[in-house]
């Protein structure tokens, strides 16, 4: 039976159509393989075929109830007129009809991009004693329904080894760079005198640490900050603070212009903050340094320092201490020879394991299993 036969669909309620992880990496690696491959989503942009991968648009959602009451009908009755052969779920609000699409005799994974359970505990404006009920009350429906699924899809081990007691057909698929489309030859420190952090802006990604350390540099260097601020009350009291003299505000940019910003940079900052659903997670944007070959500056979590500081592509600090940051960009943009190894080997690293080439084989090899049993 040739592949191009089976029809795959991927369904989302919350992502955008071009999202790195779903679009360009799983959508495009299973369409390049031969499937027959369907993008569902709420964006209100409209139908469309990109890179061989239809898109169906269900319309975007007027308020958050509707996203959370209307919206899943509407992927789910998409998800039925497409009739595909097999499901692949990417928000927990789509978990309820990815029950029902297995008592219509479907194919269904559902892909943990987050461990829900943990990050509900982290929303630290909410009732604390409500929070842990929600919490548990989740991670109950959460376990019953996954195992029911034909497969998870984890997006950390951490997540994966989670799952694997539920379910044992469960796969890590890490949001690895795409070999290539960061990358840039790696210059002299001058055409690489900025440093960059590339993502939303909130106070738990560190942005308020961030800038105080900018404020306390020695070293005459500025900083590329690609991304929105999450919050507006947020984003206008750091405008006011002394170090964003040093900043350059960019906004949200496309993946073209942000090759642009890492290739303009001798290192890269990730310096979250040590919170219950960041300190096992894998951040995009640190393999993403690596990848274009720029140092790491990140939050010294166990995970992290082995990826970081076993492979010698950066330094890691104490994510809430801004003399710490200060101190690292200090010491590699003083020292460009050792920021530069760090680079090189940070790139090598991601050309040799933490790249989506090795995890497009795991997500091609589980959609074969489950479609050929």
């Amino acid at each position: 039976m040739k592949m191009n036969f089976f029809r795959v669909c991927h369904l989302s309620s919350v992502h955008p159509r071009n999202d790195t992880r779903i679009f360009y990496k799983m959508c495009a690696s299973l369409a390049n393989s031969g499937y027959e491959v369907t993008l569902v989503v709420a964006d209100g942009k409209g139908d469309e075929t990109n890179s061989g991968v239809a898109i169906h648009d269900v319309g975007s959602p007027r308020g958050r109830f509707d996203r959370m009451r209307h919206v899943p009908k509407r992927v789910f009755a998409k998800a039925v007129e497409l009739n595909a052969d097999l499901y692949h779920l990417h928000d927990p609000e789509l978990i309820p009809i990815g029950l029902k699409l297995k008592r219509l005799g479907k194919k269904v994974i559902f892909d943990s991009h987050e461990d829900v359970p943990k990050q509900l505990l982290s929303k630290s404006y909410l009732n604390p004693v409500l929070l842990r009920m929600l919490s548990l009350v989740y991670a109950q429906f959460e376990c019953f329904a996954c195992a029911r699924f034909d497969a998870i899809v984890a997006a950390t081990p951490f997540i994966r080894n989670k799952f694997l007691k539920v379910n044992p057909r469960t796969v890590d698929i890490n949001n690895f760079p795409i070999l290539g489309e960061l990358a840039t030859p790696i210059g002299h420190t001058e055409s690489r005198a900025k440093i960059c952090y590339v993502g939303g802006i909130t106070e738990i990604r560190g942005i308020r640490e961030t800038v105080c350390a900018m404020d306390l540099l020695n070293s005459d260097i500025r900083l590329d900050i690609a991304g929105n601020f999450l919050d507006a009350e947020l984003g206008a009291e750091m405008r006011q603070h002394p170090g964003w003299k040093r900043v350059n505000e960019l906004g949200f940019i496309g993946r073209q212009d942000v090759r642009k910003v890492l290739s303009q940079s001798s290192m890269g900052l990730v310096t979250l903050h040590p919170t219950i659903n960041y300190i096992d997670a894998l951040p995009v944007k640190m393999f993403e340094y690596m990848s274009a070959g720029i140092a790491v500056i990140a939050s010294d979590f166990p995970l992290w320092r082995e990826i970081i500081e076993g492979n010698g592509c950066g330094m890691c600090v104490d994510p809430l201490n801004p003399q710490a940051i200060a101190a690292a960009i200090d010491t590699l943009s003083q020292n460009p020879d050792r920021a530069r190894k760090m680079g090189k080997n940070g790139q090598r690293a991601v050309q040799e394991r933490y790249n989506w080439k090795v995890e497009e084989q795991k997500l091609l090899q589980l959609c074969k299993e489950l479609l050929t049993d």
